[in-house]
């Protein structure tokens, strides 16, 4: 297992997360995966085993419940491993303040799922989604006041665009509260928007970033080809939206160079994906999660494949985004009126 600093914390994880989202399997998440405690058990002994020492869940999963089984799971080797969680979102109850980033909600919220985890503290506690109505001053504060109680280690925020991340960063520095170290997002060959602001905010920042869905809910696998029926028990094409596929033919195409370089390698698409990933800066994990031994078996077998040159080309032309404005009129003018390190950020996403 390769381990990276988080950012710019000390904190060092391992560059494949497990993640819990099949834990439990209540309301949606059955879609996904309904793993009890005896199949949780397996694959989190699989990982550790494998060197995995950061397991991520959230306080939303199925309601709480794969909080409750990863608390049981770990139960007597917590020390050896980290944990994340996350909170925002509604959780049961239904009162107005069942939900968001208050004081209120966060410090009952945190004290919850430090309960159901069975730990007395969260390595790092992620802000699952901004919320437009709690002053972000208020939110920063509450995970400050978490943080100096020993209830939480550091703090980050999930599916945040870039001016949200840059105001809580901001208010954090000016009251002195506890900063971001990381945030979790979604970013693959095939929704590569994150380019545009979020990984450069996070080199500019020294934001360690966790990649959710890596492998964008199995669309990159190499198991869904063109022309072909989706597998059996996929939850792509099959009523499942995230992530939400914009340009299919765009999706096959990235999938055939998959499958091509993989052939070069002797090695799976999904691999060739995962690889691809930790290439890219500011990185520093890939949350990985399957319903089967198999599947966290290949994934590890990911950090062994080194892409070329030329493979790390083709990947790049055959997944690149369009240049939306402000970015193609700083590109017209970055010769003449940007510094190298001004535009370097950005060229090293957009340009490949």
């Amino acid at each position: 297992m390769e381990y990276r600093t988080l950012g710019r914390s000390g904190l060092k994880v391992s560059a494949l997360t497990m993640g819990t989202f099949t834990f439990g399997g209540k309301g949606d998440f059955a879609m996904a995966g309904e793993q009890g405690v005896p199949e949780a058990r397996r694959l989190v002994d699989l990982c550790i085993d494998h060197g995995v020492n950061l397991f991520d869940t959230a306080n939303m999963y199925s309601d709480g419940r794969s909080e409750e089984i990863l608390g049981e799971v770990l139960e007597g080797r917590r020390d050896k491993v980290l944990i994340n969680s996350k909170a925002r979102m509604p959780t049961p109850g239904g009162g107005p303040n069942d939900e968001g980033t208050s004081r209120y909600h966060l410090i009952r919220e945190c004290e919850k799922s430090l309960k159901r985890l069975r730990t007395d503290h969260i390595d790092v506690y992620f802000m699952h989604e901004w919320d437009g109505i709690t002053p972000v001053e208020e939110t920063m504060a509450a995970l400050d006041t978490l943080v100096q109680h020993g209830k939480v280690r550091y703090v980050g925020c999930s599916n945040y665009s870039g001016w949200q991340v840059s105001k809580s960063l901001m208010a954090s520095e000016r009251n002195g509260h506890a900063r971001f170290v990381t945030q979790q997002i979604h970013y693959t060959l095939e929704a590569r928007e994150a380019e545009y602001e979020l990984l450069p905010l996070s080199v500019d920042q020294g934001l360690g970033v966790m990649i959710w869905s890596p492998m964008a809910a199995g669309l990159l696998s190499g198991k869904h080809r063109r022309d072909q029926a989706a597998p059996e028990a996929s939850r792509q094409f099959n009523g499942w939206s995230e992530p939400p596929i914009r340009d299919e033919e765009k999706l096959w195409n990235i999938v055939d160079v998959l499958v091509e370089i993989g052939e070069e390698h002797g090695v799976s698409a999904a691999q060739v994906n995962l690889a691809w990933l930790l290439t890219r800066p500011a990185v520093a994990t890939l949350v990985i999660g399957g319903r089967k031994e198999q599947q966290f078996l290949d994934n590890f077998k990911a950090l062994d494949v080194k892409l070329s040159e030329d493979q790390l080309k083709r990947l790049h032309e055959v997944s690149q985004l369009p240049f939306i404005y402000p970015y193609w009129h700083q590109r017209n003018f970055a010769t003449n009126r940007f510094s190298e390190a001004d535009w370097a950020l950005h060229r090293e996403y957009l340009d490949g």
